[in-house]
Order: C-alpha cells, then sequence, then structure tokens
C-alpha cells in the first residue's frame, strides 16, 4: 500500500467517525492504534468464526479481484468482512455474527499492525466493499469443503 492509498484508506474510515480528527489521533499517537468506529454508515461487518471466515476470503479472492476490507481478531479467532450498510439487517446465515446502524467496531490503523486487530485486506479508500452475493457465495463453498473434510 503507497503512501497515498494508506492516507486514503485512513480517511476512508475516519470520515464515519463522530470526530475523524479525533479518530486520527487515536490512530497516530495511542499506542494501541486502534479506533472505535460506528457500524452502518459507510459499511456494516459480517463476522465469522475464524476457520469459517478463512476458508471463506480464500473463495472470495477466486471470485473477485478485490475484496472488500476484511478484520482479522484475536489470533484470528474471528473475521470480520466488510459489506455495504444495511446487509446485516437482511443477512441470515447461521453462526455469523452481524455489525450494522447502532453497532461499534474496534478498528486497527489501515497501515499498522498494532494490538490484537489486524487487516487481512486492508481498505483501499476507494468505498470497495465485499459483494454480499459474492459472499453468500463464498461462504457457502467455505462450508462445503470444511465439511468435505469432517470439520463442522
Amino acid at each position: 500500500m503507497t503512501g497515498s492509498d494508506a492516507r486514503a484508506a485512513l480517511e476512508w474510515l475516519a470520515s464515519v467517525a463522530p470526530d475523524p480528527g479525533v479518530c486520527r489521533w487515536e490512530w497516530e499517537r495511542d499506542p494501541r492504534g486502534v479506533a472505535l468506529l460506528p457500524a452502518g454508515r459507510r459499511w456494516d461487518v459480517l463476522i465469522m468464526p475464524g476457520e469459517l471466515g478463512r476458508a471463506t476470503l480464500d473463495v472470495l479472492t477466486r471470485l473477485t479481484d478485490r475484496p472488500g476490507p476484511v478484520l482479522a481478531g484475536t489470533a484470528s479467532a474471528r473475521l470480520g468482512f466488510f459489506v455495504p450498510p444495511g446487509t446485516a439487517g437482511r443477512w441470515l446465515g447461521t453462526g455469523i455474527r452481524t455489525a450494522g446502524d447502532g453497532s461499534w467496531i474496534a478498528v486497527p490503523h489501515p497501515r499498522r499492525r498494532i494490538g490484537a486487530a489486524r487487516w487481512l485486506v486492508a481498505p483501499d479508500g476507494s468505498g470497495t466493499l465485499s459483494d454480499p452475493v459474492l459472499l453468500e457465495l463464498a461462504v457457502h463453498e467455505a462450508a462445503a469443503r470444511l465439511r468435505d473434510r469432517g470439520r463442522p
């Protein structure tokens, strides 16, 4: 990611914060490098268990050149896929949590790896998000592959 891409990603993410300046300050000066941002404005997040999330990301990257941002939590135990606003309210996947309007997400600096959360696919600053239809197809394919390997 170039410096201008990172700046665009930072600005895109911070634009949803109640005070974008405070958000940028937290990323730049707080040793944890994490800001709490509201979902439901520019994006929702679908949160999957790690094994399903990693398998889904593998399938998704074969279906599209550029998936939307994907966040990994502590030890990649959960993955969060950034999708268009409103998706969380319509998602029915079993075992998949959603963060939409009224939810908040701990988001790391788009270019740093500090603390527990990290980007597997960093935002590009253009607003690219994962297509919910492609993501659903990827989840089904990933679940079938895990089932065929004898995993729940």
